[in-house]
């Protein structure tokens, strides 16, 4: 039977000694990750290479400052007024535009969809219909 020290443990909840290690270094972001590489070159730099490729692997190297500047330079921008209403209301017309064009798509892309199904599912029956009458032709010739 198990102790309550074990059964609350860290351990008893499935988490390792990696992956413990793993989201304290992420709480304490990217310059934690590279301070840990940098350590383990010093102490052994096969630790550190290993480090450094899962660090890549792991897309730790790249993820933060790029998604931030992404998620800044794409998203912000449509929403932000500049302060000059002029353009403002050029830019709000031609977001509404593209939105109802890109609605029109859609549903021509719905239209589509919906001809091709039919048109697929109309030869299924026929070809059905086709097989069944082959099936039935040579049993009416022989009677």
């Amino acid at each position: 039977m198990a102790s309550t020290q074990t059964l609350h443990s860290p351990r008893a909840e499935g988490s390792t000694w990696f992956s413990r290690s793993e989201a304290w270094l992420d709480a304490k972001g990217k310059g934690a990750w590279i301070a840990a590489m940098v350590l383990a070159f010093i102490l052994f730099w096969p630790l550190g290479l290993a480090l450094l490729a899962y660090m890549i692997w792991s897309k730790r190297m790249f993820s933060t400052s790029c998604q931030n500047r992404r998620s800044n330079a794409f998203g912000s921008t449509v929403s932000r007024n500049t302060g000059n209403a002029a353009f403002d209301a050029y830019k709000a017309d031609t977001l509404r535009r593209l939105q109802e064009e890109q609605d029109a798509f859609e549903a021509f892309l719905g239209r589509l969809r919906a001809a091709k199904d039919k048109a697929e599912f109309d030869q299924f029956l026929q070809d059905r219909a086709e097989a069944r009458k082959a099936a039935t032709a040579p049993d009416t010739a022989a009677s």
